[in-house]
This record gives structure tokens, C-alpha cells and sequence, in this order.
């Protein structure tokens, strides 16, 4: 058993599966059955616990967890003392925040912020809406909802502040999106007294390092192709690689081998150019990481 082992919370519920499978590209393999909260994670230095994103923040906050996934929102909205390590966009959130909205009826009269004033409004983010209003001067009741948010106005709420990524569930509830209360993506964060510990903190930055390589990678093929040399030039303005090709001398004849890295989507138009450029034995790879 390693001396370093370090708790840490994963999100249960929409979340689960995405961060597995960021895991795995990341290097660790994940495993838990249907019922259990503890999923066996193949490093004696990480102790895994399932935990909803809502409440990871507090419990990273209190020690109980040494370091965890979860949104900013939640960070926020617990008022959570906690190091933000880095912020690890990925699942559903295609590499943009997602937003909490105020959101209302579509023939609802309110338009602005301070047309919430005396209101009810129902949320599962009340102190981050409650700290918004009150920067806006209005003074409304929040009320907390359990669930099917969208489903409380007019009859329940005047409105309601709920997470969205496109709007479009709001809009198949004919509601509109009146103003944005906060933006988030999910992060990874470390309680303070762990982040102080250079053991615990080296492995939280190695995990750190690993998931958002495995982020960069996201989208990405690696090329490589063997090209004449009088063709070199031609073939090397075609790649709109990272930082510039590697280009290396082959042992056999006139002839450099070419390799980089490129988005994935335009590989179909780029590997046709890059034959009639001279290029030949071209060859695409998928990446698991990329790491600057």
C-alpha cells in the first residue's frame, strides 16, 4: 500500500459515465457495481467515492475528500473554501459552459431583472440566485425545487433559475431565457489542507495533467507520412499542426518522414492533398493524450 493515497469524489449520476471514460483516457481504469458508491479505481494511491455533484464541494471543503469533480455552479453555491485545480470541460458541455438562466413564461410581462421584484422563483441553486438578485437590488422569494423545474410556472412560480446548455427544453415548455445567472463547467478541485500536502499534491496535479491532456486529445489524430524531399515544402503547408511537424531524415535514399498532430475533421480533406502533394505510407493514428 502506497504511503500517498488520496480520496477522491466522483460525480454520481449524469455525470458517471463521462468521467469513466475521461478516466480511462486519462490512464485509469474505473470499475463499481450498479449499487456501490466505492468504485475500485486500479491505483493504490486513489480512493474513489460516488457522490452527487451538489454536495462534493462541501465535503472537498471539510476534508472528508481530499480532492473531487463537480461544477463551479456547486463550488458557488456551497460558498465552498476549496483550490480550483483546473476546469475540465467535457460530457455533455462540447467544450462551451453551461448556463443558469432566469427563465419565464413566453407571454409572461417580466423582461428584465428587476421585474423579479416581490416574485417567486424556484430553483436547486437558491443562495447563487439569491446573491444574484441582490446585486441587481430586488428582493424576491427563492424557493428550493426538488425537480421538473421547468413544469412550476405560471401555475406554482413567477419563474424559475435553471441549467441549460442549448435552451431547447426550455423553449419546448414555452419558456424564454430572460437573463444568465452563471456559467459553469465541471472543474476539479482539492480541499486546502491536501493541496498544502506535497504528496497529495503531486498526485492531484499528476491527475490533473492526465485529465486535460486527455480533453486535448479530444477531436485529434496523429499523421505520419513518409515524403521526397524535393517535396517537403508542398506537403509541410498543407499541416496546420500544433506547434510544426516533426520532420527526420530516413536512412534510405532522398526521403524525410512527417508527423503531427491535426483535427480529426479535416483529415478527409487534408490526406488526398497530402498524396498529391507527394506524400506517400501515410498513415493515421488515433491519441489517447496530448500533453503541451
Amino acid at each position: 500500500m502506497s504511503e500517498t493515497r488520496v480520496k477522491i469524489a466522483l460525480p454520481k449520476g449524469s455525470l458517471q459515465e463521462s468521467t469513466y471514460r475521461l478516466f480511462q483516457r486519462a490512464g485509469w481504469n474505473i470499475s463499481t457495481s450498479s449499487r456501490s458508491y466505492f468504485p475500485r479505481m486500479d491505483d493504490p494511491e486513489l480512493e474513489a467515492v460516488l457522490i452527487r455533484a451538489q454536495e462534493i464541494a462541501r465535503y472537498v471543503q471539510d476534508g472528508v475528500m481530499d480532492c473531487g469533480l463537480t461544477g463551479r455552479d456547486w463550488v458557488a453555491e456551497n460558498d465552498a473554501d476549496v483550490e480550483e485545480v483546473a476546469a475540465l470541460v467535457y460530457a455533455k458541455q462540447e467544450a462551451k459552459p453551461v448556463r443558469w438562466v432566469v427563465a419565464v413564461p413566453n407571454d409572461s410581462t417580466m423582461h428584465t431583472v428587476h421585474d423579479l421584484q416581490g416574485k417567486r422563483i424556484a430553483t436547486e441553486l437558491v443562495h447563487t440566485t439569491e446573491r444574484y438578485l441582490a446585486r441587481n437590488g430586488v428582493t424576491a422569494h427563492v424557493e428550493f425545487s426538488w425537480g421538473a423545474t421547468e413544469a412550476k410556472v405560471p401555475a406554482l412560480v413567477d419563474a424559475i433559475v435553471d441549467v441549460t446548455e442549448t435552451g431547447s427544453s426550455l423553449r419546448a415548455n414555452n419558456l424564454r431565457i430572460m437573463d444568465t445567472v452563471i456559467e459553469s463547467v465541471t472543474v476539479l478541485i482539492a480541499n486546502k489542507t491536501a493541496w498544502a500536502d506535497p504528496a497529495k499534491r503531486r498526485k492531484i496535479e499528476q491527475l490533473s495533467m492526465l485529465l486535460q491532456g486527455a480533453l486535448r486529445a479530444e477531436g485529434k489524430v496523429g499523421l505520419k507520412m513518409n515524403v521526397p524531399e524535393d517535396h517537403i515544402g508542398r506537403v509541410i503547408s498543407l499541416l496546420p499542426s500544433m506547434k510544426g511537424p516533426t520532420v527526420s531524415k530516413l536512412s534510405n535514399g532522398p526521403w524525410v518522414a512527417v508527423e503531427t498532430v491535426i483535427d480529426e475533421k479535416t483529415v478527409r480533406e487534408i490526406i488526398p492533398q497530402l498524396k498529391a502533394a507527394g506524400a506517400q505510407d501515410i498513415i493515421e493514428y488515433p491519441l489517447n493524450k496530448v500533453i503541451p
